[in-house]
């Protein structure tokens, strides 16, 4: 895991200890190669912000063996931070007059939570779409994850999101659709993808947009595409980066609302399992669990601790190895293109509205 540890962000200590090969600044594999510098716009909320950065720094740090990669987190100071979150980020991250002034190689865009019915009513909309603006003129490629794919579709190409009858939640089956793309080189023809969201952009927008599709499901919708060059925007509405465990997390806190409210004596619906994620023993030690949870609150007792510890060795990954490769693919086309000359990463010798010559060739 050839990341550089260039600050004393504590991910890169986590990475170390998971087993990960976390390189200090100066112990270089390979003089000869230029490090590529991926920027991280990591919106997610603060309960959320540091799995979010330390799962795309795996991804990263996994895809190559050879190529140095200094990632450099950053977000947007419109977000409203607890303590202890703010610190993180104070300590750890840089401002996007720094990112602009360093310059990136490539740059990933997280999702992020939403308050407004549109985005563009969104506190966020105007700096993200700042950051879009300046990507699209100084970076090589850009990977947008969840709501930034969202927001990316709406900004450039006015296809709004539309919001789904219920919160499409769970580890869904995939297709790739194109298998000749250099970005799904290499991957399974099949393979799944956890998604967690309540809209989606539907294929036929992406096809109005003049995006090829990748990788589609039926049951979860188009999970994979990038722009008409094939490689300038990459994008995801589902979270392949995801850890084993974050759907339970998100099934955790769900069940959590759930307790607040059924204590208040609301009406509210127990949180449904997410799809195709817990086996059949684990769904019956929740189903036991929300037994015993609503009987503590009806008889005022104490509620009982959420088992979360009796199913860790029944959460199955099915997903990780692919994302894994993807990013491989992602981070070997940066590397080619933005070597093509050093000194002008995306400008001499190609094409920059064709930069993999796909645009004939699809």
């Amino acid at each position: 895991m050839p990341l550089v540890a260039h600050n004393n962000l504590p991910t890169f200590e986590r990475l170390r200890q998971e087993g990960g090969n976390v390189l200090r600044p100066g112990e270089a594999l390979n003089q000869e190669i230029r490090g590529l510098h991926i920027g991280l716009l990591n919106m997610m909320p603060d309960a959320a912000l540091e799995a979010t950065e330390r799962q795309f720094f795996r991804l990263i740090g996994e895809s190559n063996p050879i190529a140095q990669f200094y990632v450099h987190p950053f977000t947007l100071d419109i977000f409203k931070r607890n303590e202890k979150a703010q610190k993180h980020i104070d300590q750890h991250y840089v401002s996007f007059e720094a990112i602009k002034a360093m310059g990136l190689d490539a740059l990933i865009i997280t999702g992020a939570n939403v308050t407004q019915p549109k985005l563009p009513d969104e506190p966020f909309w105007q700096p993200l779409s700042e950051v879009f603006h300046w990507a699209h003129e100084n970076v090589t490629s850009t990977l947008c994850s969840c709501l930034a794919t969202h927001a990316s579709l709406e900004l450039h190409h006015n296809q709004p999101r539309r919001p789904l009858q219920k919160k499409r939640w769970g580890v869904f089956s995939h297709r790739v659709t194109n298998q000749s793309h250099p970005l799904i080189h290499g991957i399974n023809t099949r393979f799944d993808v956890p998604h967690s969201r309540f809209n989606q952009v539907d294929a036929t927008q992406f096809k109005q947009a003049g995006l090829p599709i990748l990788v589609d499901s039926a049951d979860a919708g188009v999970q994979m595409a990038v722009s008409a060059d094939g490689f300038r925007m990459v994008y995801f509405q589902g979270h392949p980066e995801y850890d084993s465990i974050s759907l339970l997390k998100e099934y955790k806190r769900e069940v959590g609302i759930f307790s607040l409210a059924y204590n208040r004596g609301e009406s509210v619906e127990y949180p449904p399992f997410p799809t195709h994620y817990f086996n059949t023993r684990t769904q019956a030690v929740f189903n036991e669990y929300q037994y015993r949870l609503k009987a503590a609150i009806d008889n005022k007792q104490e509620i009982p601790a959420f088992p979360e510890a009796l199913i860790f060795k029944y959460i199955d990954n099915s997903w990780h190895d692919t994302a894994s490769a993807i990013m491989a693919n992602w981070m070997g086309l940066v590397y080619q293109v933005t070597h093509v000359d050093r000194n002008k990463p995306f400008m001499q010798g190609i094409n920059p509205d064709d930069p993999l010559g796909l645009i004939n060739n699809t």
